[in-house]
C-alpha cells in the first residue's frame, strides 16, 4: 500500500464526513458481507473500493461495470503510486488524459486523469 498509517489517519475522517455524503453510493454484498463499494459524483469515479480478500475476484469490474452502463462517459483521478489500480482502469478501458503532482488536498500524490474509451473519442 503507498498510503502510510499517518495518510490514512489523515484520510479517513474526510471520506467519512466529506466524500461519502457527496457520492452516489454503490455497495457490493457477498453473503450479507459488505466487500466493496464505489461512488460517483456527474459523470466522476470519485471512489471505487474492494475487501482485499475480495480483490481479484470480480467484485471491482462488476461495481466499474454496472457504474459504466450508467455512465459510459466515466471520468476518475487514480493515485500513481497505485500501479495495481491503474491497470486495473487500463484493462477496462481507460486511458490516461492528465496528470497532476498532487491530490486534491495539496499533498504530494501523483494523480492520474483517465477517461473510459467512450469518453475520450
Amino acid at each position: 500500500m503507498f498510503l502510510t498509517h499517518e495518510d490514512v489517519d489523515f484520510y479517513a475522517p474526510k471520506v467519512a464526513n466529506s466524500y461519502l455524503p457527496a457520492v452516489e453510493l454503490r455497495v457490493a454484498r457477498i453473503d450479507g458481507r459488505t466487500v466493496g463499494f464505489s461512488g460517483t459524483d456527474g459523470n466522476k469515479l470519485e471512489m471505487l473500493f474492494i475487501d482485499d480478500d475480495y480483490r481479484g475476484r470480480g467484485v471491482g469490474g462488476a461495481l466499474l461495470g454496472e457504474v459504466l452502463d450508467r455512465i459510459p462517459r466515466l471520468e476518475l483521478d487514480v493515485n500513481e503510486q497505485n500501479p495495481d489500480a491503474v491497470a486495473f482502469y487500463r484493462r477496462h478501458g481507460f486511458v490516461i488524459v492528465g496528470r497532476s503532482e498532487i491530490d486534491a488536498d495539496g499533498r504530494p500524490f501523483p494523480l492520474l486523469r483517465m477517461v473510459s474509451s467512450a469518453a475520450s473519442t
